[in-house]
């Protein structure tokens, strides 16, 4: 889906240059296309690819592709969760369970398996795992619906925004290390920065 935007010539990659060697090996690196999946196997790969594409309201490939890559390496060397509820499983658990679970609702509903439903359906399923509402099958029973849903929310907005596409098209001028910023007045852009068309 094609993305509307208020900067159409606006790339942030131009400013790479101004960036540290680190910053800048960052960012580049979110540009890679191909990706050896650490934790997700290929059917999961499939479903939490859909299931961001919805999150994030856009379905072109490079985008959720990398938001997928994102959750993949997340889930691989999480380094621990300080922010997790009491009674919610770890993350690799929640995920991969959240995932055969919501399978299940949709083959108790529909008779098929999520990847197989159209968009619309889809979104009907995730909208009501998202109030923990999805259909009672086993596999959700002691797995927070909720919860599993915010963290899939959570890592696919965290990547999504943080990808140079999406910074080129929200006008975002990148890391402001070690260059920082001059003009900061409210309305006042640095010459650097994207300007409105």
């Amino acid at each position: 889906m094609e993305k509307e935007t208020h900067y159409p010539t606006y790339d942030v990659m131009q400013e790479k240059d101004h960036w540290d060697d680190h910053t800048r090996s960052i960012v580049q690196s979110r540009w890679v296309r191909s990706w050896d999946y650490q934790f997700l196997i290929l059917e999961e790969v499939e479903m939490v690819h859909a299931i961001c594409a919805h999150l994030a309201g856009d379905t072109r490939e490079e985008l959720i592709s990398f938001v997928v890559r994102h959750i993949d390496e997340s889930l691989h060397h999480s380094p621990g969760e300080g922010q997790r509820k009491i009674g919610v499983p770890k993350a690799q658990i929640l995920i991969r369970e959240g995932l055969r679970a919501l399978n299940e609702s949709c083959r108790k509903v529909y008779l098929l398996s999520f990847i197989q439903l159209d968009h619309k359906k889809q979104g009907y399923i995730l909208d009501l795992v998202s109030r923990a509402q999805a259909p009672d099958v086993p596999e959700w029973r002691g797995l927070p619906q909720v919860e599993w849903f915010k963290k899939l929310l959570s890592w696919t907005i965290e990547a999504y925004y943080s990808h140079p596409q999406v910074w080129s098209e929200m006008g975002y001028g990148g890391p402001a290390y070690p260059r920082g910023y001059v003009r900061t007045q409210l309305g006042q852009l640095d010459p650097w920065e994207a300007q409105p068309k």
